[in-house]
């Protein structure tokens, strides 16, 4: 990095290093914490006690830290001398670093960097309520817009395929797309059949039971049809995907970007979006509206299983009152919310999967917003396609 760090990495091989000391000296009325010897990550740690105590003691108002007799300095010496200038800063107008030799303000430049990044400073309460209010929606405003200008992001990168830098061609990978296709939808079925079929016989139970009230039981059947057709079957479905495929694209990028496996796709020229986001949504796209019809003949079978037992409603007479209550427009205006909804699933898992920092932890809350804000947004645009059917009078 610069004269002195290099020192640190290299004559610290050669010569013993002497343990780091800080003293005090009174110079026209401010206190000069005069810091010697070698400030490596191998000695601080003797001195780390004394510097703490210094922090909290009472030194007066003016205080600085001369640096001239620092042999070496390496990131961890940079990073301890740091804290204690911004301890001792807190009660003062300003702490100065003096001595600085050639490339140690860079080092100390960049560890201060790092430190604001790691604990960004908090804006201070202002005590008013409105002001707070007004701000907390300012700052939801905002995180909306960059989750938007992200996902705009992730569509664009999606779009420019695997390609990188070096060649400068966009790729597309087949049998990414199959292979994800496979584990998102092939391997759902068992579990989509299992949740929409008896929900579906739920539905036409309850159905059944409100209506016999009214001598109108065999109107349970377009109850039924139109329900699930139009919005439990895609809705179901999309749940569910959004619960096991969406937890699942998260936890796969989020735990490749813990391992850095994200940087080393740039590393060697390719687009990480296009080679890991792009097969995902594409699949998603694909498997949610076939698994949707599935859904969909799930749930109906459990409804006509479900009337027959407890309504005495043949298969027969079920499936007339099918044709007679279902038309084209029932049948697609469900099927047609699968794309939007398998998109917006991807969209919402590999952007949280993007944001994994390097700890478990970062990787489980992030799963977990994935699952609830995909969830929470496909709830949103099945509302949204309701009320557009419902404006264009179908």
């Amino acid at each position: 990095m610069g004269d002195s760090t290099t020192t640190a990495a290299g004559e610290g091989r050669g010569m013993q290093a002497t343990a780091p000391s800080l003293r005090g000296e009174r110079q026209d009325g401010t206190l000069v914490l005069k810091a010697a010897g070698d400030w490596l990550a191998r000695t601080v740690g003797s001195i780390e006690s004394d510097l703490d105590k210094t922090a909290s003691a009472n030194l007066g108002p003016d205080v600085a830290i001369d640096l001239s007799e620092v042999r070496q300095i390496d990131t961890a010496g940079a990073f301890v001398l740091e804290k204690l200038k911004r301890s001792l800063a807190a009660d003062r107008k300003g702490v100065a670093l003096n001595g600085l030799k050639s490339g140690n303000g860079a080092l100390f430049e960049a560890v201060g960097n790092a430190m604001d990044r790691e604990r960004p400073q908090k804006p201070k309460k202002t005590g008013n309520p409105l002001t707070e209010a007004v701000a907390s929606v300012g700052a939801f405003v905002f995180a909306i817009r960059d989750e938007t200008v992200n996902g705009l992001n992730l569509i664009g990168g999606a779009m420019y395929g695997a390609g990188g830098r070096i060649s400068g061609r966009t790729q597309r990978r087949p049998a990414a797309v199959f292979n994800q296709v496979d584990q998102m939808g092939v391997k759902a079925i068992p579990i989509i059949v299992l949740i929409t079929f008896l929900v579906g016989g739920i539905i036409a139970q309850q159905g059944a039971f409100q209506l016999r009230r009214y001598g109108g039981e065999v109107y349970a059947v377009n109850l039924i049809s139109i329900l699930v057709l139009r919005e439990i079957g895609v809705l179901l479905a999309a749940i569910m995907i959004a619960g096991r495929s969406g937890s699942a694209i998260c936890a796969e990028i989020g735990s490749m970007k813990m391992r850095e496996e994200v940087d080393a796709l740039h590393v060697i020229g390719l687009n990480p979006i296009g080679v890991l986001v792009f097969p995902r949504l594409v699949a998603l796209s694909i498997a949610l509206p076939l698994l949707t019809v599935i859904a969909n003949l799930s749930a109906l079978a459990g409804g006509a299983i479900t009337l027959r037992i407890y309504s005495d409603i043949s298969f027969m007479n079920f499936l007339q009152g099918l044709q007679s209550s279902v038309d084209l427009f029932t049948v697609f205006s469900g099927l047609i919310k699968a794309p939007f909804m398998a998109i917006l699933i991807g969209l919402v898992a590999s952007n949280e999967g993007m944001k994994v920092g390097g700890s478990a932890e970062s990787l489980g809350l992030r799963v977990t917003a994935a699952v609830v804000k995909s969830i929470f947004l496909v709830i949103v645009m099945d509302g949204l396609f309701a009320i557009f059917y419902a404006t264009i009078g179908l």
